[in-house]
């Protein structure tokens, strides 16, 4: 079994800043991939950033240059580190892995979602 949990959501004033944490923890064998989604009211779930292992950090056109994923492979975690924060910025933020676990196929695992919220 795989858990993810996040931490570093809230509220935030437009042009302010937060970092959104993700652990991955369990029967870890590999990790393909991390990266975020978000979910703004009534809106479907959209990719945010995506970082694979090995390979070169994607961004959704809404946040590039505002935003930085990173990961810490030792530690199984990753960051978003969000800047320039706007109220369309407004969502519920899940992390994902791709993760092999020990015994078991590759499956994606999500987060339980942590709230951001952008007042203008």
């Amino acid at each position: 079994q795989v858990q993810l949990v996040e931490s570093g959501g809230g509220l935030v004033q437009a042009g302010g800043s937060l970092r959104l944490s993700c652990a991955a923890s369990g029967s870890i064998f590999s990790i393909k991939a991390m990266g975020w989604y978000r979910r703004a009211p009534g809106e479907q779930r959209d990719l945010v950033a995506t970082i694979p292992t090995g390979g070169t950090e994607n961004y959704a056109d809404s946040v590039k240059g505002r935003f930085i994923i990173s990961r810490d492979n030792a530690k199984n975690t990753v960051y978003l580190q969000m800047s320039s924060l706007k109220p369309e910025d407004t969502a519920v933020y899940y992390c994902y892995a791709v993760v092999t676990a020990r015994a078991s196929p590759q499956y994606m695992y999500w987060g339980q979602g942590t709230q951001v919220t952008v007042s203008s």
